[in-house]
């Protein structure tokens, strides 16, 4: 089969790769039907994932048909049409028990990681029971692709982890697609302003058209002015830190109100200060999650009776063989306008 290896930072290739086979008795093997690239990934291919190593199969997203299955699969056969999660999980460890999937002892973020991922035309999944879920009949299979990991990570990591309220103010530093997903989840509440910040006066402009009610173009405007002006001097109840670099996380501490939540959700591959010195008496809380994808069953549903329409975040296709040129659109997003990219073997 066609699959991306990474060969380390910087380095990738499409290759022709060993198609995956049945290992344990929970795997199944699934033939991709549509894929997607993560911000993730490219952290990855920038060094900042150790545990990618030379030689993985990229990717973690996708839907696909199942192909075969493991002697103890039971919940799916093959021709089910099936979401992967991001997120492979066992369901009987103390972990999965408390509904952290994220930290599954034999699961969590595997695909596309520790094992061959989901940029390539088959993938192997272990766990297949608790790590899949069957599409329903008619649903829109490329916008259930954003279900694998933007949509449960920007809501699970962003907004539930926000306590996001209705009333409430809520500030988003970053409108990628995380930032936009955390941006669409958190309307579920009823906040009475979110406010979504970024460099990219393009993406800013989506941001608008999906709810946001003030944007904030900090190449131009000074964001902390901006927000404490749009909350009379307090700050955001809620920030949302969806980039991950120590410039926006030390942003996020400036735009927060006395008694409010840092939630994170970027991927940190250098540190970043915290400034205690200023936030020690302001009751603040700072959230950190890897997302669990628990709320996967609720989006579904969301997603399937329209109330949510995660197609509206892909804006470029490719087939498998254009994947290269997949990679450059979106790891030029502020040149090509690219927020989620599909990828079609």
């Amino acid at each position: 089969m066609k699959a991306l290896i990474y060969h380390g930072p910087g380095q990738k290739s499409l290759d022709e790769f060993t198609k995956p086979v049945i290992v344990a008795p929970g795997d199944a093997v699934v033939r991709i039907t549509h894929t997607t690239i993560c911000g993730t990934d490219l952290h990855i291919l920038k060094g900042d994932v150790p545990t990618c190593t030379p030689g993985r199969v990229l990717g973690h997203e996708g839907v696909g048909v199942v192909e075969s299955v493991g002697a103890a699969v039971t919940v799916f056969k093959p021709g089910d049409h099936v979401l992967i999660s991001c997120i492979t999980a066992c369901g009987r460890c103390d972990y999965c028990r408390r509904g952290m999937y994220s930290h599954c002892t034999t699961g969590g973020w595997i695909l596309g990681n520790t094992i061959d991922g989901t940029q390539a035309e088959y993938v192997r999944i272990p766990h297949a029971d608790t790590s899949l879920y069957p599409i329903p009949g008619g649903a829109d299979e490329e916008a259930l692709v954003m279900l694998s990991d933007i949509l449960p990570t920007g809501f699970e990591c962003g907004v539930l982890n926000g306590k996001v309220q209705p009333g409430g103010t809520v500030a988003i530093v970053g409108a990628g697609p995380i930032g936009l997903a955390a941006l669409l989840t958190a309307q579920f509440y009823s906040p009475a302003d979110v406010i979504m910040i970024d460099l990219d006066h393009s993406r800013l402009a989506v941001a608008e058209r999906f709810g946001a009610t003030k944007i904030v173009d900090s190449s131009r405007e000074d964001p902390v002015a901006m927000v404490m002006s749009a909350t009379g001097e307090r700050g955001a109840d809620t920030v949302i830190e969806a980039v991950g670099t120590p410039a926006t996380f030390e942003l996020c501490q400036q735009l927060v109100a006395p008694g409010g939540i840092i939630a994170n959700i970027g991927v940190h591959g250098q540190k970043a200060d915290i400034h205690l010195e200023k936030l020690w008496s302001q009751n603040i809380t700072i959230t950190t999650r890897l997302v669990d994808t628990v709320s996967t069953p609720m989006l579904l549903k969301t997603v399937v009776s329209r109330k949510l329409e995660p197609s509206q975040l892909i804006t470029h296709r490719f087939r498998l063989d254009q994947i290269l040129d997949a990679y450059d659109t979106f790891g030029h997003a502020a040149k090509t306008q690219a927020l989620k990219v599909l990828i079609t073997p």
